[in-house]
C-alpha cells in the first residue's frame, strides 16, 4: 500500500512516545510506502485532491526519527490510505483541509473520515451518549455554571472545547474565591461555551484510555495523575500503568460502535474515569507505544494489518 500521513512537522516527533511514528514504523516494516505532508501541502485542482509529499523513512534515532526524501506531487485519489494525524486544536486550516480531503470519498480511505473529524468535537461527541457520561453542562453563562456546580455537590471540572493534552482544565470549587475568575477565563467572559462536568473522585486512581479500532477495543492503559494534579494526560506528567480491557469497557465501546462506524471514525481513543465516558478523541489519539511496552503486544502492527484487510472496501463506502 501507499499511505500518506497528514500530520505535524517531523521535527516535533518523539520516536519513543509518538503514536504516529509507531504507525509509520509498522507500515514501513510491512513493506508499505509511507509519505509525509503537512495540512498546508494538500491542495485541490480540477476537482481532484493532491498533496506535495515526501517519502518518509523511519529509524530508531532520537535526534532524527523520520528522514524525508524529495518533495513530489501525488494525486491522493491514487493512494490507498490518507491518515490524518494532525494534533489539535481544530482551526481554520484544519477545517479547509478536511473539506478538501472529503472529495476523496469513494476512491481513498481517509482515516479518520474527514467529515467525521470535522463533525466530532472531542468533547461534544461524547455528549451523544449522556447515559454513559458523568453529569455534564456545556454553557457560557457564569450563573448557570455556578448553579450546575452546586447541583453536583459543589465540585466540578471545567475545560475548553478546543483543548488538548490537559490544557486549560481546572477543578471548580463553589467555595473558591477564584471561581468567577476561572469561569470567566474559560468562557472568555461569557463569549464562548466551555464544558463543565461533575467531579469524579476516581480521577485520582487514573483516567483510562481505550484505543478503538474498527469499532472494537484494541487495547488500553491507565494514566495516573501526579499526586499534586488531577490531570492525568501523559503530556503533563501522568504515568502510564498497565490495565486490562474489562467486560464493562467492551460493553461501553459496543454502545459507541454504530455511531463511530457510521461517521467513519475507525481509530479513536475513548477516555474513561470511574467507568464514565469523558471524551472521544478522533484527531490523533495517542498511547499506542505505552500500551505496547506495558502489554508486550505490537498494537501498531495490528492497526496496519487492519488497514491491509479493510482499506479498499472502506474507501468505496
Amino acid at each position: 500500500m501507499r499511505i500518506v500521513f497528514v500530520m505535524d512537522p517531523v521535527e516535533t516527533v518523539r520516536w519513543d512516545t509518538d503514536t504516529s511514528f509507531a504507525l509509520m514504523m509498522a507500515a514501513q516494516g510491512k513493506g508499505h510506502r509511507v509519505d509525509h505532508c503537512l495540512m498546508r501541502d494538500v491542495y485541490l485542482e480540477g476537482g481532484r485532491v493532491f498533496a506535495a509529499v515526501q517519502q518518509a523513512t523511519m529509524q530508531l534515532v532520537a535526534t532524527q526519527p523520520i528522514v524525508l526524501g524529495e518533495r513530489q506531487d501525488v494525486c491522493l485519489h491514487d493512494v490507498d490510505v490518507v491518515f490524518i494525524r494532525k494534533d489539535p486544536p481544530f482551526e481554520s486550516q484544519y477545517l479547509w483541509c478536511t473539506q478538501m480531503l472529503e472529495v476523496l470519498r469513494g476512491d481513498t480511505l481517509v482515516m479518520n473520515d474527514a467529515r467525521g473529524i470535522r463533525d466530532a468535537n472531542e468533547k461534544l461527541y461524547a455528549c451523544r451518549f449522556p447515559e454513559l457520561m458523568p453529569r455534564t453542562l456545556v454553557a457560557s453563562d457564569k450563573k448557570r455554571i455556578k448553579e450546575f456546580v452546586l447541583s453536583v455537590g459543589g465540585r466540578a471540572v471545567i475545560k475548553p472545547l478546543s483543548g488538548a493534552r490537559g490544557d486549560g482544565v481546572f477543578v471548580l470549587d463553589a467555595k473558591d474565591f477564584n471561581f468567577n475568575a476561572i469561569v470567566e477565563a474559560l468562557t472568555d467572559t461569557g463569549r464562548r461555551v466551555a464544558m463543565t462536568q461533575e467531579f469524579l473522585p476516581a480521577v485520582h486512581e487514573g483516567d483510562k484510555r481505550v484505543l478503538v479500532l474498527g469499532g472494537e477495543p484494541l487495547g488500553g492503559l491507565l494514566r495516573v495523575p501526579a499526586s499534586d494534579d488531577v490531570r492525568s494526560n501523559l503530556a503533563v506528567g501522568g504515568r502510564a500503568v498497565k490495565t486490562p480491557i474489562t467486560d464493562s469497557d467492551r460493553a461501553l465501546v459496543g454502545k459507541l460502535k454504530e455511531s463511530l462506524l457510521r461517521d467513519g471514525l475507525y481509530f479513536v481513543g475513548i477516555d474513561l474515569i470511574g467507568g464514565k465516558l469523558t471524551e472521544v478523541n478522533v484527531t490523533s489519539p495517542t498511547g499506542i507505544q505505552q500500551m505496547t511496552r506495558l502489554d508486550g503486544v505490537a498494537y501498531s502492527d495490528q492497526v496496519v494489518e487492519w488497514l491491509e484487510q479493510n482499506a479498499a472496501a472502506l474507501a468505496r463506502r
